[in-house]
């Protein structure tokens, strides 16, 4: 018998709300993120529309195409192996049209990305779409409060939630997206209390990014987590739990000078003939 462990499931994950240790999750973009959370032990690897900006350079996540998402999903799910739980972000224009699109959108994430899940964001406006994707037999996880693909009607990346209206507001959208059959939700950029209480009323996992630490889980984008991003691009809820920038531009700058000082390759790094 193989000692790997059990894939990740969607009951696994719902059985963690209330009981057991909070969630983990991080974004991933290609094979090797997907290893490196996979091998770091996460619970899930998001294949995020934030790959529009963090390695396209986009300035939101607006451009991103389904056919990306695709690509870089079948990435991911290389890496990850099984080990840890494949998430989607289904991108903005594939599935605000129709509940139509949203399903055929969310059955090419599973089917040719090897997606376990897809994520979209908004609350009523799309219940229907929740509905019809659950009921295509594909697990669905919400997302509300700051929602990057509504930048321009928001206007522009700002706390959501802060009012007592628009945090019932959020709440009930909250409510009705469990009532649509999502299996857990995402939370970003609201007040952490009313992510608090969210996490009290809402029976699904909760997973917060910039949304306190009361909730069931968290989310951060990788890029972020492991330093690479430069500090005044880094938003506030995002913690670098290494240097990652600072390590690269340091080793690189060792590697350009050992070229340079012709110190690189060494002998040992070279090849010889056979008759040396």
């Amino acid at each position: 018998m193989s000692g790997k462990s059990p894939r990740i499931t969607v009951f696994d994950l719902a059985a963690r709300k209330g009981a057991g240790p909070p969630i983990v999750a991080a974004t991933a973009y290609d094979a090797f993120h997907g290893h490196l959370l996979a091998e770091s032990g996460l619970d899930i690897a998001l294949v995020g529309d934030s790959l529009g900006m963090v390695v396209q350079g986009q300035e939101t996540t607006l451009p991103v195409t389904l056919e990306e998402m695709v690509y870089h999903t079948r990435m991911v799910g290389r890496g990850v192996g099984g080990e840890a739980f494949l998430l989607a972000d289904l991108p903005f224009g594939s599935y605000q049209s129709s509940p139509e699109q949203a399903v055929a959108s969310a059955t090419r994430l599973v089917k040719e990305g090897g997606a376990q899940a897809v994520k979209l964001e908004g609350g009523r406006d799309f219940i229907e779409h929740v509905v019809r994707i659950v009921r295509a037999m594909i697990p669905v996880v919400g997302h509300l409060g700051l929602l990057p693909q509504r930048v321009h009607a928001m206007g522009g990346y700002r706390v959501a939630g802060r009012s007592p209206a628009e945090a019932e507001r959020i709440l009930d959208e909250a409510h009705a997206l469990v009532e649509a059959g999502i299996f857990a939700l995402v939370v970003e950029g609201i007040p952490r209390e009313l992510a608090a209480r969210m996490t009290r009323e809402i029976p699904v996992p909760v997973i917060g990014i910039g949304a306190g630490p009361d909730t069931d889980g968290q989310v951060l984008v990788l890029h972020d987590l492991l330093g690479w991003t430069s500090e005044k691009d880094r938003p506030r809820f995002a913690r670098p739990f290494s240097d990652g920038r600072g390590e690269a531009l340091r080793a690189l700058a060792a590697y350009a000078r050992s070229v340079r000082e012709k110190s690189f390759p060494s002998d040992r790094e070279s090849f010889h003939s056979l008759n040396e």
